[in-house]
């Protein structure tokens, strides 16, 4: 993790309250661990009595049916956000119009591909361009980590956002690795593409896509020695699950995959070879196939078919979207009513998510999910909107804004793409729910409140422009802050807490001149970023 206490732009005097503060919001780890947005300290009771907030006249708030749902399906509700919100006339109705993400305009987002060319190169380019050492295969695939998240940040496609992450992690493949990285943005954008459409469809775009292929080892199976490695994990990890298949329907499911393959380290052209593809019947758990013909396309599409019409596969679908839209452990109920609406339309997501979005029991999850290391970041980012640019190429720009990012997510956890084993980065509650990840975030939040780092290809809100007045009591200030940053009203306990991490009472009165906003205005965005609203989804 950086060493911000290193930094000699950072006030060395900000030690002691960082220390309060973290005391102050002790109670978060629980909270997160517990999935609840409980209090910042455990004295509610008393601070209701010597902390009573008061109530800023800001923007109307949405719903708190309508905040949830916002909140469960993007990466972060900002002023922005819920404006888009209001006028598509509530959440229900702009979570429609984000189901066609292609009727949203989102042109900021776009715009930000072209801050990294290479991105958009060939793999023989890419391959040539790292053995002449102009630009290596993880420098581009460090930029891919960049690019996903400041369109995160940026887009208004929040929900086709979020599903393309889910099924990039779903159908893992890790962006490292001398091979893969040539055609693993081809193939994130190949997901992207089906992340809102039918499932047996994206399934079969991902496993003969050439990325998969090189991960997973099919680009070298051939008919005299095939590989079992993707044959096993579409199996196990992409479809029906483990207990439902044996190790001869793994032989079988390898067989049928032959014929795919990918000059590696010369011309890396992908091609389907047919003298490779294994002929001759073959049979996996309820499929059969005469497989005579030469071209094995033909019966790989039927397989792919069959194992996403699988009833098991329906489940495990639908308990996945249930664990990252709903809770950890959702109820059964749920799970066996999505997997029904996911065959009954064919494996089409969209109705399965409308079925998840209208259940008792997503709206009933509120607060119950925990932010993983990319969205914390990502969701502070938007919060407290700093205009980002583009990065100069090579080392020089080493301290932009869109180039530190990738380390700020990874010294809380875990980078975009970064996950090297088939089965994905988590989307539980336990994985990122630690101390030592708590500690993290509270590091980047501080850096990020502070304006310390980074601090070059970025332009930070000043203190001044967070303030709604010229004058304005502290206890108003902090209820003007909880809606900007967590849309949301303040708390007896969140007022108290920030009182005391910036030694001010709760109706101060706060203007330019103020030390809190000379000096310690760090600390109270801190302190609401550091609050079970923020770290909770």
């Amino acid at each position: 993790m950086t060493d911000l206490s290193a930094n000699p732009a950072r006030p060395q005097t900000d030690r002691p309250a960082l220390a309060r503060r973290s005391a102050l919001t002790g109670a978060v780890t629980g909270a997160v661990a517990a999935g609840a947005g409980a209090a910042l300290v455990p004295t509610a009771a008393q601070a209701a009595t010597r902390y009573r907030p008061a109530r800023f006249r800001g923007a109307r708030l949405l719903s708190s049916a309508d905040r949830h749902l916002v909140t469960r399906f993007s990466y972060g509700i900002t002023p922005a956000l819920a404006a888009d919100v209001r006028r598509a006339g509530g959440g229900r109705r702009w979570f429609e119009q984000q189901l066609v993400p292609d009727r949203v305009t989102d042109s900021t987002a776009a715009r930000t591909r072209g801050w990294w060319p290479s991105l958009d190169r060939g793999p023989q380019e890419l391959w040539k361009r790292q053995v002449e050492e102009v630009e290596g295969g993880w420098e581009v695939m460090a930029d891919y980590a960049r690019w996903a998240l400041v369109r995160r940040i940026t887009t208004r496609r929040q929900v086709h956002e979020l599903m393309t992450e889910l099924w990039e992690n779903h159908l893992n493949v890790p962006a490292v690795g001398d091979a893969q990285f040539t055609y693993r943005v081809d193939y994130g954008d190949t997901i992207r593409r089906h992340a809102l459409g039918r499932f047996d469809e994206l399934l079969h775009a991902a496993i003969t896509h050439p990325a998969m292929g090189i991960f997973l080892d099919n680009a070298v199976s051939t008919a005299r020695h095939p590989n079992e490695n993707l044959g096993r994990e579409l199996l196990e990890l992409h479809t029906v699950g483990r207990g439902h298949y044996d190790e001869d329907d793994v032989k079988a499911s390898a067989r049928i995959l032959t014929g795919y393959r990918v000059d590696l380290w010369r011309t890396w052209t992908a091609t389907y070879v047919t003298k490779d593809h294994w002929t001759g019947p073959v049979q996996v758990m309820g499929f059969s196939d005469a497989n005579a013909a030469a071209d094995g396309r033909g019966v790989v599409r039927r397989f792919l078919s069959y194992l996403a019409h699988h009833p098991a596969t329906a489940q495990r679908v639908a308990r996945r979207l249930a664990v990252k839209f709903v809770s950890d452990d959702p109820p059964q109920a749920l799970v066996d009513q999505l997997a029904r609406v996911y065959l009954e339309h064919d494996t089409e997501i969209r109705p399965v998510l409308r079925a998840l979005v209208a259940s008792s029991a997503f709206r009933s999850s509120v607060g119950a999910k925990v932010r993983d290391p990319g969205e914390d970041v990502v969701a502070t980012y938007r919060v407290l909107r700093p205009r980002l640019s583009a990065a100069p190429a090579g080392e020089a720009g080493n301290a932009h804004a869109v180039k530190a990012m990738l380390w700020q997510v990874e010294s809380v956890g875990t980078a975009p793409f970064s996950w090297p084993r088939p089965d994905g980065q988590p989307i539980d509650n336990e994985s990122w729910a630690t101390p030592s990840r708590i500690v993290a975030s509270m590091e980047v939040h501080y850096a990020l409140s502070g304006r310390w780092w980074p601090r070059e290809g970025i332009a930070y809100r000043t203190p001044t422009q967070w303030l709604p007045r010229r004058r304005i009591r502290f206890d108003l200030l902090v209820d003007h802050l909880s809606q900007q940053l967590l849309h949301r009203r303040s708390t007896a306990a969140l007022l108290q807490a920030c009182c005391e991490a910036c030694d001010v009472s709760p109706r101060e009165l706060i203007s330019a001149d103020h030390g809190l906003v000379r000096w310690n205005f760090h600390r109270l965005l801190a302190t609401l970023l550091d609050s079970p609203a923020h770290l909770t989804r």
